[in-house]
């Protein structure tokens, strides 16, 4: 394994780092029949318990992806038609993950989770708390910065 020379974090290490793993993961999703829109998609449902309202799920996928409404709306037509989502018959402004949507997320969050074992092994845990709070402080400022605040 070769390694680099340890450098400050910066956009461009933490873009380097994001995109090498986002290869990694469009990978799996690729196997898998999916898009990373649609995989992040389908975590925002699994992290509101299985069923979210629309407008909830579209507030809460662009703010993780920074993207436009439309594009999240396409993700969710698009989870719909493969029957990964649906409607809630009981309330049809909220969307519930299929069987298949829950088997699709749960084979591709197993496969990613080995990835990212193989790629955080050994790195000390005290680095690693080290870079989450720099990353959440980095996220926190850019948020505030596309906020106008």
């Amino acid at each position: 394994m070769t390694t680099t020379a340890p450098t400050a974090v910066n956009a461009r290490a933490i873009a380097l780092a994001h995109h090498a793993g986002r290869a990694l993961l469009e990978d799996v999703l690729v196997r898998h029949g999916a898009t990373f829109h649609q995989s992040v998609t389908l975590r925002a449902v699994v992290a509101a318990g299985g069923s979210i309202g629309r407008d909830e799920l579209v507030g809460d996928v662009r703010g993780s992806l920074k993207t436009d409404a439309s594009v999240v709306h396409g993700a969710i037509e698009e989870l719909t038609a493969a029957e990964l989502l649906e409607e809630d018959p009981a309330q049809a402004a909220r969307m519930r993950l299929t069987d298949a949507g829950r088997e699709l997320y749960d084979s591709t969050s197993a496969e990613s989770a080995r990835i990212a074992a193989r790629l955080y092994a050994g790195i000390p845990a005290e680095d690693l708390v080290t870079a989450g709070r720099v990353l959440a402080l980095v996220t926190e400022r850019a948020n505030a910065e596309l906020a106008g605040g």
